[in-house]
């Protein structure tokens, strides 16, 4: 990476607006991710953080504003351009989606053969090298039935990593797994950024494990960011809101009820409507 393209943004979000089924989901979200560093995207549920990811993808446009990633606007390219820049990214999804039918070796193998014409030969050792990075290369063989939530998780990490990306992508990457495979999944997240120095932009809502590893985190909430700076700014911001949701409290500004008539009000009445 040249001085001239540490000094750019590698991701800018400017006043995206977008709706779906008539819900508005964004509503002015603008935000920045900086080269080099692990970015977080957090907030409640349904607040919209993996549609961004999509967005970023050029999965999903936006009615208005600009998914620009390293200065390209990603609504405004062609579909050779788009799959291009795609290219440039990893994507680590939710559930790990791994190719069922594929073994551990040819589903970190796929992208390869999908995008270069690389010799089977040389294919072989991308993929055993990004094995040995995410401790897994004894479980080549091994299908996907075959492995633990954490094992899964970490072929999908090879894979979204064996392109040698300059984006890496994680959509919640730390749900459903037991704390050492969390522990593992994190330090190779940090370890990735450091020694490979790619950018990475993390989507979650843990938030204790968001604190270890985030340069800078973003908060969204009701469509647009509502917070940012590193974790410890956010713990101490001024908004409710924010300090509910970074010391997980369950009741505050989103409250522990869900909006329904007075209680015992309710009570009497269908106690009078069934006598």
């Amino acid at each position: 990476m040249t001085d001239a393209q540490a000094d750019r943004p590698m991701i800018e979000v400017e006043d995206v607006r977008f709706s779906t089924a008539g819900r508005v989901i964004f509503d002015g979200m603008s935000l920045t991710v900086l080269r080099g560093r692990i970015t977080a995207i957090m907030g409640p549920s349904g607040t919209g953080k993996t549609t961004l990811l999509r967005m970023i993808t050029g999965q999903l446009r936006p009615v208005s504003g600009r998914v620009l990633v390293d200065g390209q606007n990603v609504p405004g390219l062609s579909r050779h351009e788009l799959f291009a820049l795609r290219r440039r990214m990893g994507m680590l999804f939710q559930n790990s989606a791994l190719l069922t039918d594929y073994s551990v070796f040819d589903n970190i193998a796929f992208p390869v053969r999908e995008h270069t014409r690389l010799p089977e030969t040389l294919i072989r050792n991308l993929v055993l090298t990004k094995l040995q990075a995410v401790g897994l290369r004894g479980a080549a063989q091994l299908m996907p039935t075959q492995l633990s939530g954490g094992m899964g998780r970490r072929v999908a990490l090879a894979r979204a990593m064996v392109l040698d990306p300059d984006l890496l992508l994680y959509d919640e990457p730390f749900s459903g797994l037991d704390p050492i495979s969390m522990g593992m999944v994190l330090r190779l997240i940090k370890v990735n950024n450091d020694v490979l120095g790619v950018t990475s932009v993390v989507v979650s809502h843990d938030v204790e494990e968001i604190n270890q590893i985030a340069d800078y985190c973003y908060v969204v909430s009701g469509g647009r960011v509502i917070g940012a700076g590193t974790p410890d700014e956010l713990k101490r911001s001024d908004s409710e809101l924010i300090r509910q949701f970074m010391s997980g409290a369950p009741d505050g500004p989103v409250p522990f009820h869900y909006p329904a008539p007075d209680y015992r009000q309710q009570l009497l009445n269908e106690g009078q409507r069934h006598d």
